[in-house]
């Protein structure tokens, strides 16, 4: 059973920029897509980016240009690196798997995801 735990949330003034970890128990296999998503208080969830390990990734509209996504197979670790963050930014943030292989591309749709984290808190406020 894969296991995923964030890492990197905190405060952060507006405009800072913050790294989060997701780390797996195990491998990450090469059938995996690795997504973030997150909750901001009394919204839906939202995605935010994925990675496959072809590499490819997605970006939701609206950190494209601020946020990084990246996978380490040899630390079993997907960082989402997060500049020029926005209040709109504050939310729980968290990690997901999806048991399917995607080609080329990486699916921004929580359903297609089967193993979520905890999450970690991010705060952007002065």
């Amino acid at each position: 059973q894969l296991q995923l735990v964030e890492s990197g949330g905190g405060l952060v003034q507006p405009g800072g920029s913050l790294k989060l970890s997701c780390a797996g128990s195990g491998s990450f296999l090469g059938a995996f897509a690795i997504g973030w998503f997150r909750q901001a208080p009394g919204k839906d969830r939202e995605p935010v980016s994925c990675i496959n390990q072809d590499v490819a990734t997605s970006y939701a509209d609206s950190v494209k240009g601020r946020f990084t996504i990246s996978w380490d197979n040899a630390k079993n670790t997907v960082y989402l690196q997060m500049t020029s963050l926005e209040p709109e930014d504050t939310a729980v943030y968290y990690c997901t798997a999806s048991d399917i292989k995607y080609l080329g591309w990486c699916p921004l749709t929580g359903e297609k995801y089967t193993h979520w984290g905890q999450g970690t808190q991010v705060t952007v406020s002065s």
